[in-house]
């Protein structure tokens, strides 16, 4: 009787945010421990699919760096990094292509369809849903030497995402699922940070989350604990502190801009907790650090 009562108040608790999120959308990165943990892929299927069902419209963008790096161990072509960056040829992009569009996608899309869902595959270059340019970055600066661009090859930068493709999915009743490559103005591929493709999609479709799925359990202070909540003027300063070091630099960075863009909240989670995304859109003390305006 008690574990009924408990679920009933389980309930209860969600009724505020199942009103609150009716008919919005929220785009979800989707990486990390929880695209390869069996158990945990199954728990992500089932709260995108739950989502959908009362009402919600999630949009799941991908990454699919390991699964890249080891069909590139296979072919005997060694990874190549820069600030934080995979250097892209011509014969990485073909790989980073298959490898995100033709495998990864398409097994979460079946995953989803498998558990009751109706997902669809998309790759920026379907409907030309993103457009990108060629990043730029500039080499770390060394004292009295000139600024030198580095040379990424096929790396690119979100320009433009047309929100159409989406929303006449979302209005049939699909759950998009999109792999992170873009297409430029030459028609060519580009292969772009998943981070970045759920910012920018976020912010076009005006998003009520954008929710980061990673393998820690949100910003950490100094000692450790984590910071449930920080404002996007203050992100710059938690970095300048040193308080937000290494691969969470772009997480925040890329949160703050999606907050700057219109998406009303922000959130890096654990991707290892069970249902970490129903935890975090349907419980008042919600799990991992927020970035809010």
């Amino acid at each position: 009787m008690n574990n009924s009562l408990d679920k009933a108040k389980t309930l209860i608790e969600a009724l505020p945010y199942l009103r609150q999120f009716a008919n919005a959308t929220v785009v979800i990165k989707y990486g990390g421990h929880a695209m390869v943990d069996e158990e945990l892929k199954k728990n992500f299927a089932l709260d995108i699919i739950l989502m959908k069902y009362v009402g919600i419209n999630p949009v799941v963008v991908h990454g699919g760096g390991p699964q890249i790096n080891r069909f590139l161990d296979k072919m005997q072509i060694t990874p190549s990094y820069i600030q934080g960056m995979r250097v892209t040829d011509g014969e990485t992009m073909d790989v980073v292509e298959m490898v995100l569009v033709g495998k990864v996608n398409k097994e979460i899309v079946s995953l989803i369809n498998y558990h009751g869902g109706r997902a669809v595959g998309l790759s920026g270059r379907d409907g030309d849903l993103i457009t990108a340019e060629k990043m730029q970055i500039m080499k770390e600066q060394v004292e009295n030497a000139p600024p030198e661009l580095i040379d990424l090859g096929r790396v690119g930068r979100v320009v433009g995402v047309d929100a159409g493709v989406l929303e006449t999915l979302d209005a049939r009743g699909f759950i998009p699922v999109i792999a992170p490559v873009g297409v430029g103005d030459d028609g060519r591929a580009y292969n772009i940070n998943a981070d970045l493709v759920a910012g920018a999609v976020a912010a076009k479709l005006k998003a009520a989350k954008l929710i980061l799925l990673t393998d820690v359990a949100g910003v950490l202070d100094k000692d450790g604990g984590l910071i449930s909540s920080i404002a996007a003027g203050e992100v710059e300063q938690f970095i300048a502190d040193g308080v937000v070091g290494g691969g969470m630099i772009p997480k925040v960075r890329c949160c703050k801009e999606a907050v700057a863009g219109g998406v009303g909240k922000a959130h890096i989670i654990d991707g290892r907790k069970e249902h970490a995304i129903l935890l975090e859109m349907f419980t008042q003390s919600g799990v991992g650090t927020e970035i809010v305006k």
